[in-house]
């Protein structure tokens, strides 16, 4: 079981970070283990990226004296092969002690640019973007948000995730959401089970995908992105995914101006939405989406096979 949670502002900004916290918190009950947060905020000039990276993982810390110094070669690495490219770094934040968020300049080929620095053992992006800054560690809401400091995040639009361990290890890289690789901009966050996971995921890898985790939600993402690259909408590379993906589902998507909603033709798996002129709220549960709301809302269950998006 876990939790999956989304707020979009349309037409203006907010605290999507506050307001996400106080969503998965709520969720808490349906996933303890990790949680993850996709906040879209500033958009960036043309040449300018946002890039979330980790260079360990955070059970890591205890494993020896010498992780730190290895954390910091990681990061003299991950530098070189930047400027051997041509990046330029305009701000890095130690976010903890094995998290980094780089802000870098940068006109070249960007999926060569990933692909050099996730060449380097044990270094994973988390995610590259205009807007697009994702976060996801061990803990419940409260204690993530608070670590990174993301309870004060003015953006137009997030997702978030709750988990509960079941098939896969609790680690940060089997956390969600997870950035549609190589795609910027891209994330996403599902509830459920693929049956067709595997064809899928060959058939993605034929085209040149690669993916860091064996989970299904990583694959919907690459799904709808590669679809988008492809010259589809958002809307209809949603509509595509209903028919092509096999399973009990329902998933959040967003893209540096958009976020979308939908679930499989069994709507076996529960989403309560809440819709207003400028914000639209939705989540697993109405108790997370009554928890940003000072007054009585009214809230509905989307139906079987129902996709829907929202501009920004």
């Amino acid at each position: 079981m876990c939790g999956i949670a989304g707020v979009i502002h349309r037409g203006s900004k907010s605290n999507v970070g506050g307001e996400l916290t106080s969503m998965l918190q709520s969720l808490k009950h349906r996933g303890p283990d990790s949680t993850g947060f996709a906040l879209y905020g500033q958009d960036l000039s043309d040449n300018r990226f946002i890039m979330r990276f980790k260079l360990a993982e955070q059970e890591d810390l205890a494993s020896g004296f010498d992780i730190h110094e290895t954390i910091a070669q990681r990061k003299a690495t991950v530098d070189k092969r930047l400027d051997e490219l041509g990046a330029v770094i305009v701000e890095s934040e130690e976010a903890t002690d094995y998290a980094q968020r780089y802000t870098f300049d940068f006109n070249g080929d960007l999926k060569r640019l990933i692909d050099f620095i996730e060449d380097i053992e044990d270094v994973e992006i988390l995610s590259v973007g205009k807007a697009l800054e994702l976060v996801k560690d061990l803990g419940d809401a409260s204690v993530v948000s608070g670590q990174y400091g993301l309870g004060t995040f003015e953006g137009t639009h997030a997702i978030g995730h709750t988990r509960m361990a079941t098939e896969s290890d609790v680690d940060i890289r089997s956390a969600h959401p997870y950035w549609a690789y190589p795609f910027s901009d891209v994330s996403l966050v599902h509830n459920g089970q693929l049956t067709n996971y595997w064809s899928k995921r060959r058939d993605l890898e034929r085209r040149g995908h690669r993916f860091m985790s064996n989970c299904d939600s990583e694959l919907i993402a690459v799904y709808i992105a590669d679809r988008i690259d492809q010259g589809n909408s958002l809307e209809d590379a949603m509509r595509e995914s209903i028919d092509d993906l096999d399973g009990v589902f329902t998933y959040v998507v967003a893209t540096r101006d958009s976020l979308g909603m939908a679930k499989d033709v069994m709507a076996a798996k529960p989403m309560v939405l809440y819709e207003a002129d400028n914000l639209i709220a939705l989540a697993s549960e109405e108790v997370a989406i009554r928890s940003i709301f000072p007054h009585e809302i009214e809230t509905y269950d989307p139906y079987e096979g129902e996709v829907r998006v929202w501009q920004a």
